[in-house]
């Protein structure tokens, strides 16, 4: 069994929804981030980091209990784990890890920082918010070149690329975007939308 400990923010529902996605039985443990669950000791203990998300799976590698944090190193876990959502071809395989990466390098933390300039900063910054605005804005046109002419960010397949990316870009009037500026985001988003098991993911905790 898979112990998630998670809260409603991007990074946590990546996790959820590849859980929801390879059907594996888990339980959810909300870490409320806003009172401070995530500095507990208990937590401390699967995730040094104090951030969501995290697992633990008493089904790990020889048997053996594995804590995990880090979401994208949860999602490669899964995807090796159940043998689905990462391509085995080997050049498509790299292109999902690289997307995977932009993500988890680019596309994650220039959003974070203009979520929090654009809507929590306590002094408006106009440098930072037009910075991070900016930068946002080219990283949603790298993601709208990707998806030009195919359905989901790896070709015609989905992949742990596609739930890494997807629950950020939900958040683009965070980031002051419009989505019709970007057809093949937009259009991506509405297959991704209709996904069943997406659906569920972003609806934990």
């Amino acid at each position: 069994m898979i112990d998630l400990y998670t809260w409603g923010t991007p990074n946590g529902r990546k996790v959820s929804i590849m859980l929801e996605a390879t059907a594996l039985p888990y339980i959810v443990h909300p870490i409320n981030i806003q009172a401070g669950d995530q500095f507990t000791p208990e937590f401390l203990a699967i995730s040094p980091n104090n951030k969501i998300p995290a697992i633990s799976d008493d089904e790990g590698p020889g048997g053996e209990t594995v804590h995990l944090f880090e979401s994208g190193a949860i999602l490669l876990y899964l995807a090796e784990k159940t043998g689905n959502f990462l391509p085995t071809d080997p050049m498509k395989r790299l292109q999902c890890l690289q997307w995977l990466m932009w993500q988890m390098g680019g596309f994650g933390p220039m959003l974070g920082q203009a979520h929090h300039f654009n809507r929590f900063a306590k002094e408006k910054i106009p440098y930072a918010i037009s910075r991070y605005t900016e930068e946002s804005r080219r990283l949603w046109g790298v993601l709208d070149r990707q998806l030009e002419g195919q359905a989901f960010i790896v070709d015609l397949d989905l992949s742990i690329a596609d739930f890494a990316i997807y629950p950020w870009a939900c958040r683009f009037e965070w980031q002051e975007i419009e989505l019709d500026d970007f057809p093949n985001v937009k259009g991506w988003m509405e297959r991704m939308s209709n996904i069943a098991f997406v659906q569920r993911g972003m609806a934990v905790p």
